[in-house]
């Protein structure tokens, strides 16, 4: 890693400002798979809340306080994001805030709910556990997200009925099922590879 590297420091700054404002956020993406040992290549770190739409501009000013570049990405009627907050920082890869909450297509603001309940704590940031991740994963779809769960499957000893029951919860579980290899199987409950 870059010395000159502060990504994790302006990440727990954005965290505690987004948490003060009563946003909840919540670490998704490629910085959370490397809490859950697999980590990889990533160009950006991203937090989920699910908020009104129109309260993410509130958080701009807030952000940019610290001298940080803000842009907003609105979203329209018919996407299931409420919008993304792009905070660029000096000598930091940038950090995202992507809401899951727009009503008009509704998005999936319960699994951000449900995912906040029950974190993995770093210092000053909530990360989600590993079933909910998985689930954010189902959510974005494609078939990058689908080798990160297989992965996070491979090297993590987890019950796979844990995360079959918030896919559930989620109405995930058939993408779930559809991206399981063969060789990935249940013994005792918990994910093996033979």
């Amino acid at each position: 890693m870059d010395p000159n590297d502060h990504t994790l420091d302006v990440a727990r700054e954005i965290a505690s400002i987004a948490e003060a404002a009563g946003f909840a956020p919540i670490l998704i993406g490629a910085a959370a798979l490397a809490v859950h040992n697999f980590p990889r290549h990533t160009e950006d770190i991203d937090f989920a809340v699910a908020v009104e739409p129109d309260r993410m501009r509130a958080l701009i000013p807030l952000l940019e306080a610290h001298g940080w570049t803000v842009e907003y990405g609105a979203p329209d009627f018919a996407d299931p994001l409420g919008g993304v907050l792009t905070v660029s920082a000096r000598d930091s890869l940038p950090v995202q805030i992507v809401n899951f909450l727009n009503p008009p297509a509704n998005g999936i603001p319960a699994l951000h709910r449900s995912a906040v309940l029950s974190p993995v704590t770093l210092p000053g940031i909530k990360v989600a556990d590993l079933p909910h991740l998985i689930a954010f994963k189902l959510y974005e779809g494609g078939s990058e997200s689908a080798r990160d769960i297989v992965e996070l499957l491979i090297r993590n000893d987890i019950d796979l009925e844990d995360v079959r029951e918030v896919c559930r919860r989620f109405r995930l579980e058939r993408r779930l099922k559809a991206i399981l290899p063969p060789d990935l199987k249940r013994n005792r409950g918990r994910a093996h590879k033979t």
